[in-house]
């Protein structure tokens, strides 16, 4: 086995544990791809050989570069391609879920923004379960899902549970919905009247995100009633302000007053 038989240039400094047997590679000399699910008819390689089962000699059709000179063009079966078909999948039901609510038994309601859609922001894998922030006309909450080996349709609603995050616990009220399943909400704004667009909504779903897993942002006391009162301090117009100012809710408000009651 010579010395470059277990790395290749151009991605992850060679490393192949980093790469998937379904990685496409790309001769950076040439550009010509490797794809496994082809193989290489000039060489004989069988369709499904992964590009670190190619043998040690085995150099680019085209050009003839060495297994060094290759780097990845796309991996459909890398750990974040996964992770992203994942969130794709179940981000898309929470929507259609929510969007169900909002035509069938929310938009005439006085108390909506219709400035705003239903939208999942910033879901990412937390702790192998799906989380991320849910926008609608009516709330703002951050939204945990069961992971995939786990089944949630049991869960009781209207229980509370303390989900602990690196800047502080927050409560999660248990819920279950047709399309969803079962899932944990902590509610950060509702109403949502203050909004006036769905890109200031999404700003504050994204700070959200952020504050999340920042420690300097844990709170100084425990107590519900001082960090809603935080809140509401921040989200109070100022006379000062200008008019599209006075109603906004800051990304400040959500950060410092720790986006919900902690326990």
């Amino acid at each position: 086995m010579n010395e470059f038989s277990n790395r290749f240039e151009g991605s992850f400094l060679g490393a192949n544990d980093k790469i998937s047997a379904q990685a496409i590679m790309e001769c950076k000399v040439c550009w010509s791809p490797y794809d496994p699910a082809e193989g290489d008819d000039y060489r004989q390689v069988e369709p499904g050989t992964a590009f670190t089962d190619l043998p040690d000699d085995w150099s680019c059709p085209n050009c003839s570069a060495p297994k060094e000179q290759f780097m990845v063009l796309e991996d459909p079966g890398s750990e974040a391609a996964t992770e992203a078909a994942q969130l794709d999948g179940v981000t898309a039901r929470l929507v259609a879920d929510f969007r169900e609510i909002w035509h069938s038994k929310m938009r005439d309601v006085p108390m909506v923004n219709k400035l705003l859609t239903v939208e999942a922001v910033g879901f990412r894998i937390v702790d192998g379960r799906p989380l991320g922030v849910l926008i609608s006309p009516w709330f703002m909450n951050l939204i945990q899902l069961p992971g995939e080996d786990e089944d949630w349709t049991d869960l009781v609603a209207g229980e509370k549970e303390l989900v602990a995050f690196p800047s502080g616990e927050y409560e999660f009220i248990h819920n279950t919905r047709e399309q969803i399943g079962g899932y944990k909400a902590c509610s950060l704004f509702s109403p949502m009247g203050e909004f006036k667009s769905q890109m200031q909504a999404q700003e504050v779903a994204a700070a959200v995100m952020v504050a999340l897993f920042d420690a300097g942002n844990r709170a100084e006391t425990d107590r519900a009633a001082d960090i809603r009162a935080a809140r509401e301090a921040e989200l109070a117009p100022e006379r000062d302000d200008p008019p599209m100012l006075r109603d906004a809710p800051s990304r400040r408000a959500v950060i410092t007053a720790g986006m919900a009651e902690q326990g």
